[in-house]
């Protein structure tokens, strides 16, 4: 270990761009045997290791780089699942730079460990190698429901499963996976890699509902009378809006409608056809991850052009910066410090282009995030037949929850407990339907927290 003096960092190699925007395959390898052992080797094995801490799921990660970097695959393997329900994603998707690797000791001056990249190959070689994660099957007679598939659900169901008890997981989209399957593009996130995980918690003793609406296909009270106690991780699905004049024209789409009809296009399902972008001149508002997810699929399906306008600089962005630099490097153009003011319909309501207005960086607040200020007269136009907005998600408020006694607050989050409780007795809630949009390893961590508290009330 400590090889870090003799050896530099290198990240999982990707494909170019040219190739990659060509289709929707993921667009970084896997890195290989020797590679990730030496990467691993780098690792300082610090007292008090900050990449730990700052994981929300506090994963073992300077354990399982040295076991790495001992080519115990067998350990590494037990101790990346043990933490992680599903670190094959994490590892695909985490913004690692804000998180772990963005506290790593070796930043100063060495670059972090690749910490994302080994992650993914621990388990991708251990599943090469037939390993998978243990399960003890069904040995208790409890039965927990939950609502949702998506990360907190998958979550939930794991660490239920592994204490033996029965579940029974309800899903309103044809395939489980929720944010997973349907929200992040398949060049950052194979939907076989879900699927995976999801055919071994049924094979673990899950039962999964599909094309089930809870509240429509299926009543709560039905829910509620057949399992001991339910879990809610139906995530945030609901796009905020710019408030700004047409934004309600033909070709102005959300950013999860227009990913989610994508998703469906390529798994053959059926979809609105209104979100093709073909030879379209594409402009999506938002700096985040989800903008890079838009502007990186509107290339993709063949659009024209593509830029991302975007309120503060580039400094400012609030989305992972591996994912700018992917979009940058595929030909997606940016524009900075610039705010929506209408957008420009014709006469038969269709976008012609999006009035903005230019914006300068004020006094910074107590998080240290700059204000955004409207400079006068600074108005200009843009181009565009499609304008996508990617503002973030706040949680939709299905009538089951009202109608059952299930209590939110003023931004439509389910009101939780210390333990996950929501207001209705043995209903637990967790992810972004209980703290507004996050990240999946946030949501990952409360599926997992919920669950533990579950099976305390119920076995202990």
């Amino acid at each position: 270990m400590q090889e870090f003096i003799n050896i530099e960092r290198i990240s999982a190699k990707k494909r170019e761009s040219s190739d990659r925007i060509e289709d929707f395959r993921e667009i970084y390898d896997i890195l290989g045997k020797e590679d990730a052992s030496i990467q691993a080797s780098r690792c300082v094995q610090c007292g008090d290791p900050y990449c730990h801490n700052k994981c929300p799921l506090h994963n073992y990660i300077p354990y399982w780089l040295k076991s790495t970097a001992d080519m115990d695959l067998n350990l590494s393997f037990k101790l990346s699942n043990e933490s992680n329900p599903f670190p094959e994603i994490t590892g695909r998707i985490c913004p690692q730079g804000k998180l772990c690797e963005g506290d790593c000791t070796l930043n100063d001056g060495h670059g972090a460990i690749t910490i994302g990249n080994i992650e993914t190959f621990i388990s991708e070689e251990g599943f090469k190698k037939g390993m998978k994660p243990f399960f003890p099957g069904i040995t208790t007679d409890k039965k927990v429901a939950i609502i949702g598939s998506g990360p907190a659900g998958i979550s939930a169901a794991t660490y239920l499963l592994r204490a033996g008890i029965k579940v029974n997981m309800y899903e309103k989209d044809s395939r489980a996976g929720g944010l997973l399957t349907y929200g992040i593009p398949g060049f950052k996130l194979d939907k076989m890699v879900v699927k995976r995980r999801i055919d071994w918690l049924i094979e673990a003793g899950m039962s999964l509902h599909v094309d089930t609406n809870v509240g429509k296909d299926i009543t709560f009270d039905e829910i509620v009378s057949s399992n001991d106690s339910v879990f809610i991780g139906i995530g945030a699905q609901k796009s905020r809006k710019a408030k700004i004049n047409n934004e309600n024209a033909q070709n102005v789409f959300m950013a999860i409608d227009y990913l989610r009809a994508i998703q469906k296009k390529l798994f053959n399902e059926n979809y609105d056809k209104k979100f093709n972008v073909k030879n379209k001149s594409v402009v999506v508002i938002g700096g985040g991850d989800t903008a890079m997810d838009c502007v990186r699929t509107a290339l993709r399906e063949g659009a024209k052009d593509v830029s991302c306008l975007y309120r503060r600089d580039k400094h400012n962005m609030p989305g992972s910066k591996k994912e700018f630099k992917n979009a940058r490097d595929e030909g997606v153009k940016f524009i900075y410090n610039v705010s929506p003011k209408e957008i420009i319909i014709n006469n038969d309501n269709k976008v012609i282009g999006i009035g903005m207005k230019r914006t300068l960086l004020g006094k910074k607040d107590s998080s240290g995030r700059s204000s955004v200020e409207i400079i006068k007269g600074s108005e200009f136009k843009v181009d565009a037949n499609v304008v996508i907005f990617a503002l973030g998600f706040t949680p939709s408020k299905p009538d089951f929850l009202a109608s059952n006694g299930i209590d939110i607050n003023k931004w439509g989050e389910i009101i939780v407990g210390d333990e996950y409780q929501t207001t209705k007795l043995g209903v637990y809630a967790g992810g972004d339907c209980k703290r507004g949009s996050d990240l999946v390893v946030t949501a990952a961590k409360e599926g997992k927290d919920a669950a533990k508290y579950i099976i305390k009330s119920l076995l202990e």
